[in-house]
């Protein structure tokens, strides 16, 4: 048996005046979930526990398997891991993130939490150019993709209050930065690389282009040490994703991590890559997570078009193709659609309702409902609802 994940991140949403009161996911013209939908079993996943920021580092974590309450040490440590950083045992890693502030009435608002999305290649180049005035025995800045980036701060300080940037959109700043008792040297580093940022722009025309100000550190932690994917499941397993956090959380995890040529995390993401290196993949293990970023990030952005966009390629750009390329192998497969948490539109950031999934196999009708659909609609009927995220990856894996 082959087991596939597909992780539509941030997905479920909320009703949507301009819809006539759907959500992007009841509106989008989706074919092929529909139709999977009707012959696969569904219900509903909690993915956030209670008492935990609702987030992709937790909510992956449970994904996968691993109960936030038992791993979670931190966002940060999970994408250092990605990109080959080794904390050691005091070092603590924080995310930094390439934004553009403006100044409205004397306060400086958040405008964007990824300087416009800013491709990789200027990204390293800012990264780069900080590093050469700001790099020391204490801090290190380490460049990831496009606005994602790590700083490892050496025997450092964590118990500092910090806030993700994409909560605090066309908010004013002053009220969100890192504070308590040790955040003076991480809110002077900030301000350090604003200076440089500016000069560097003035010193170069591509990057004086770009929409980014600033950087902002946020989520930080210690090393994370997990199980391996096999010794909880006992299934040999690989990771595709264009974000540092989930590769993260399949390295740390001793999974297979496959990195997609022009895989970007947004709407012009190398779908059909991603799929092909999927099928392939298949070929030697027993279990793929695919993970599609495109519906949350267009829910950051608040824009229900793109959302829609987002969840359309899902269907026709992901599945689609998926389910064509399985059969070709004659092994039975099984898929589950499942994502993190919700990334409602009117909010622009994380919710913490319950989301859908589906658990579909090769030839069997396993329905246990009337839906048509896919959709929020799933969340509110009251039978099969699994409190415990984590578990849910045991019972689609049979275990």
């Amino acid at each position: 048996m082959k087991y596939i994940l597909i992780q539509a991140d941030g997905m479920p949403d909320r009703p949507i005046k301009e819809l006539n009161n759907k959500t992007p996911l009841q509106v989008a013209n989706t074919p092929t979930i529909d139709k999977m939908t009707c012959i696969s079993e569904v219900g509903s996943v909690n993915h956030i526990p209670e008492g935990f920021k609702s987030g992709s580092d937790v909510g992956n974590l449970s994904v996968l398997g691993y109960n936030p309450r038992k791993y979670f040490t931190g966002r940060s440590p999970l994408e250092a891991a990605s990109i080959g950083i080794d904390l050691g045992p005091n070092d603590i890693a924080y995310r930094c993130n390439l934004i553009n502030l403006v100044e409205i009435n004397d306060h400086l608002i958040m405008e964007d939490y990824s300087a416009g999305h800013i491709e990789t290649s200027k990204a390293e180049k800012i990264i780069n150019y900080l590093k050469k005035y700001m790099d020391n025995d204490e801090f290190v800045l380490y460049p990831g993709v496009s606005y994602r980036h790590i700083l490892v701060w050496k025997e450092g300080k964590m118990n500092l209050e910090t806030t993700p940037p994409h909560d605090i959109l066309e908010k004013k700043i002053k009220n969100f930065i890192p504070r308590g008792d040790d955040s003076l040297k991480i809110n002077e580093f900030m301000k350090k690389a604003n200076a440089l940022i500016k000069k560097l722009k003035n010193e170069d025309s591509e990057i004086g282009k770009v929409k980014v100000s600033d950087i902002w550190l946020w989520g930080q932690g210690k090393k994370t040490t997990l199980p391996s994917f096999f010794d909880l499941t006992k299934k040999n397993g690989s990771v595709i994703s264009a974000v540092d956090l989930v590769k993260g959380i399949g390295r740390c995890a001793s999974m297979n991590i496959i990195n997609v040529e022009g895989a970007t995390g947004y709407l012009d993401t190398n779908y059909l890559g991603k799929v092909e290196s999927g099928l392939k993949e298949l070929e030697s293990k027993d279990f793929l997570m695919l993970h599609i970023e495109a519906p949350d990030e267009t829910g950051h952005e608040g824009d229900y078009k793109k959302k829609i966009q987002a969840i359309e390629d899902l269907d026709s750009k992901v599945l689609s193709p998926l389910l064509e390329g399985l059969k070709q192998i004659e092994e039975e497969y099984k898929i589950l659609l499942v994502s993190d948490h919700p990334t409602p539109i009117e909010l622009r950031t994380h919710s913490y309702e319950y989301v859908p999934f589906l658990i579909h196999q090769r030839g069997m009708n396993l329905s246990n409902h009337d839906f048509k659909g896919f959709s929020e609609d799933i969340v509110n009927s009251t039978q099969n609802k699994l409190d415990d995220g984590y578990k849910l990856i045991y019972k689609f894996l049979d275990l």
